[in-house]
């Protein structure tokens, strides 16, 4: 285990769980939150999958008990972070891991809420409105998390954080 990607692992889900209480899109059972995106793209960037996924579960798990999220948060969430990371493991450009986020959190967890609403009997459920906010929230945290990763490569910060988490711990 590495020590700093667990410990940017916890921070990144603190950090989501307080902003998702205060940035959330409504919609009848679902309350999409793009700061979970904006976490999303910078664990992709910086942990990769199997941090991201942990950090997206936990995140969801959490949002879910304080009542802040709804169990649609972990198929959008983990599915998002997952293909995020791996777009951007295969591409190495930082616009396809926020474009990875949009389309497996967007497209893939809106398809994969449809059973989900089957299961718990929420009669009447739409897919076209869930993937369209679904899309939209996405959109807007991915965008956010995109500029701000522009500007920590600018800076060369990005770089910096890279080297300091896959450096061993002592």
């Amino acid at each position: 285990m590495n020590t700093r990607k667990l410990t940017l692992t916890a921070l990144f889900i603190a950090i989501n769980v307080v902003l998702s209480t205060v940035v959330v899109i409504p919609l009848g059972p679902v309350k999409a939150a793009p700061m979970q995106h904006f976490i999303n793209v910078l664990s992709a960037v910086l942990l990769g999958p199997w941090y991201g996924l942990a950090q997206a579960f936990l995140s969801s798990t959490i949002r879910v008990l304080f009542g802040t999220g709804t169990v649609f948060a972990f198929p959008g969430s983990m599915i998002g972070v997952l293909l995020a990371s791996l777009f951007y493991y295969v591409n190495r450009h930082l616009f396809v891991a926020a474009i990875g986020e949009v389309v497996g959190t967007g497209i893939l967890g809106s398809l994969v809420c449809i059973p989900i609403a089957w299961l718990i009997h929420l009669d009447g459920f739409l897919i076209k409105p869930l993937m369209t906010v679904f899309i939209v929230s996405s959109m807007i945290g991915a965008g956010v998390s995109y500029g701000l990763l522009i500007v920590l490569k600018k800076r060369g910060i990005l770089t910096k954080l890279h080297n300091y988490t896959t450096r061993k711990s002592k």
